[in-house]
């Protein structure tokens, strides 16, 4: 559990996804599947993304999308899915959008990175740039990020990983998390 704490994603509610074993393997949990995963609820009434941050864990890369106002009880509308190949498509324009990784994950998010009543930006990210305060040297899984733009309150970028891993997406208080596995495997 130290490590969890360690990773730099400090959060009060960490779901169990491994236990460490006497023989100082880790056994990961890699039932999620690499299916499309998305929200049923469609309600743009939400405040902008306030920050997108990453961490790394046993099992897998983690990364969190900061949505003020968000819950189990007031969800966010998201789809994520792997795309066919190194692109994504830019939401309004159709412009291609290539991302770097064995494989790309597209996340689409019911939010702006903008303040609806006055147009500020709030999350300062460039359409085919890297997102702004995402770093991820020495990840395992990760391995790019690319803004692609906020068109009518819906904000995408593509997620570049190793390869088309197995993933999960939940919802916490106030943010969106997304779980890439290391492997397929059970242990880390």
């Amino acid at each position: 559990m130290a490590l969890v704490l360690a990773a730099g994603i400090a959060t009060a509610v960490v779901p169990t996804a491994y236990a460490a074993t006497a023989t100082s393997s880790t056994a990961c949990e890699t039932g999620w599947g690499s299916l499309n995963k998305q929200s049923p609820v469609f309600d743009y009434e939400h405040q902008p993304i306030t920050g997108i941050r990453t961490g790394t864990h046993p099992c897998y890369d983690r990364m969190v999308i900061d949505v003020p106002g968000t819950s189990t009880a007031n969800p966010l509308s998201y789809r994520v899915q792997y795309m066919d190949g190194n692109t994504i498509y830019q939401a309004g324009s159709g412009d291609p959008i290539t991302v770097g990784g064995g494989a790309v994950l597209e996340v689409v998010v019911m939010a702006p990175v903008y303040d609806p009543a006055t147009w500020e930006v709030v999350y300062p990210a460039k359409a085919r740039q890297p997102l702004p305060g995402v770093d991820l040297t020495g990840y395992q899984t990760f391995q790019d990020t690319r803004f692609a733009g906020s068109f009518e309150g819906e904000t995408q970028f593509g997620l570049g990983v190793r390869a088309r891993l197995p993933y999960r997406v939940f919802q916490l208080d106030n943010r969106l998390v997304i779980d890439v596995a290391h492997s397929w495997g059970t242990t880390a």
